[in-house]
């Protein structure tokens, strides 16, 4: 006969004692399980105790999450979060260093969990590890556990991401400008400047006076494919914010451009063969992050170009109509006499905008009154005749 449905078989583990096979029974408190396990061990205070998974990312158990336990979990019997809360803020705050490391290291990884979580800001733990931050005396593993455990707390969106101090974000972004700093600092540097410009308009701001273009671009140029796709994935929160009169704004030099005006490096051949290079050719595969990231980029590059697409030619203006008249004379001028009579001039212009593939070869502007493709087509063209001059001839005067 099958265990009634209220009922899974667990192991609970303690360290240094045998672990205990039980049935729990969902129906009852677990409060009342956790005071039946002490007992078997014969702790006292089992209000300071809760339960654990003993595999995976060891979460708590709280009443809402416990129907989520199967039969044949393996559990472990800890302290509280309250508690365990309250103690790695203590051991942070301590003048050991070696005591300080090892609560931090434990403390980035309790911060993935949401019930520790809460009572860990709770008891002003976020306000204390931006202080350390703030402080500019943590270096090494100890400040990347800091950082970890930081970003892993605030993702819980339990407060507000605008809490963050000016001397926070510029202590953060000066490890993303440093030359030479460790991976892991710059990995979780680049991660948290992310988030704040997910989560905050005013952060938004703040973050984009530190950080330029070009020294994130210098970061797409290494071999560690996380940081790349971090600095990616950074580049795209900062233009997915920018407001939207200053994403068109062009530049003279793009690799001093200060974020909030970016949207022409976005579309520099300078960027694009980097990414081409470094990343795209580069000597890994594409992890599923970073394809994810590149389409933002690739999306976020081609809505810059929607406006143009979407606006249609005027045929009665002058300056558009000729930019169609020199796309005409780079590609047939040299083939001209000069000497010809008019009717002869205007055969030959519509024997050209034939060959140069429009639709209406008497008024070739009218084929950009039609959108998409619009004032964008124009462009293009344009582009390719200025600059492809050799490739556009040799396009048009195909037979």
């Amino acid at each position: 006969m099958p265990p009634p449905a209220d009922i899974v078989k667990v192991a609970i583990e303690w360290p240094g004692a045998n672990a205990q096979l039980i049935e729990i029974d969902q129906k009852k408190p677990l409060s009342s399980i956790i005071r039946e396990v002490c007992d078997g061990w014969s702790l006292s205070g089992s209000e300071q105790f809760a339960l654990r998974y003993a595999d995976g990312p060891q979460l708590y158990i709280t009443e809402q999450s416990r129907s989520e336990i199967k039969n044949g979990t393996i559990l472990r019997l800890a302290i509280s979060p309250t508690r365990a809360a309250r103690q790695l803020l203590e051991r942070i705050q301590s003048h050991g260093m070696d005591a300080r490391l090892e609560a931090l290291k434990e403390l980035a990884k309790l911060s993935a969990d949401g019930t520790f979580a809460t009572e860990f800001i709770n008891m002003e733990g976020i306000v204390v590890l931006a202080r350390l931050v703030e402080s500019g005396t943590h270096f090494g593993e100890m400040l990347a556990f800091t950082l970890t455990a930081f970003l892993e707390l605030m993702d819980h969106g339990i407060v507000s991401w605008d809490l963050i101090s000016l001397s926070f974000i510029k202590q953060i972004a000066g490890y993303v400008n440093q030359p030479m700093v460790d991976v892991s600092i710059l990995q979780r540097s680049l991660a948290i400047l992310e988030s704040m410009v997910l989560n905050s308009h005013s952060l938004y701001h703040r973050v984009a006076q530190e950080i330029t273009v070009g020294q994130l671009i210098a970061h797409l140029q290494v071999s560690n494919q996380e940081i790349q796709t971090y600095a990616i994935a950074l580049i795209n929160a900062l233009f997915l914010k920018a407001p939207e009169d200053r994403r068109q704004e062009e530049h003279t030099n793009p690799l001093d451009l200060r974020l909030t005006e970016m949207a022409s490096t976005l579309a520099q051949k300078h960027l694009r063969s980097i990414i081409l290079n470094h990343i795209i050719r580069g000597n890994r595969p594409i992890k599923a992050e970073m394809a994810h990231q590149l389409y933002v980029l690739q999306v976020l590059t081609f809505n810059l170009l929607e406006e143009r697409m979407m606006t249609k030619m005027d045929p009665s203006d002058q300056a558009q109509r000729d930019i169609i008249f020199e796309l005409r004379r780079i590609a047939f001028d040299g083939d001209n006499d000069p000497n010809s009579s008019t009717e002869k001039r205007k055969a030959m212009y519509t024997k050209d905008y034939k060959m140069l593939g429009f639709t209406n070869h008497v008024n070739p502007a009218m084929d950009f009154t039609q959108t998409p493709p619009g004032m964008l087509a124009l462009d293009n063209m344009l582009y390719l005749a200025k600059l492809h001059q050799d490739t556009y001839i040799r396009v048009n005067t195909l037979p």
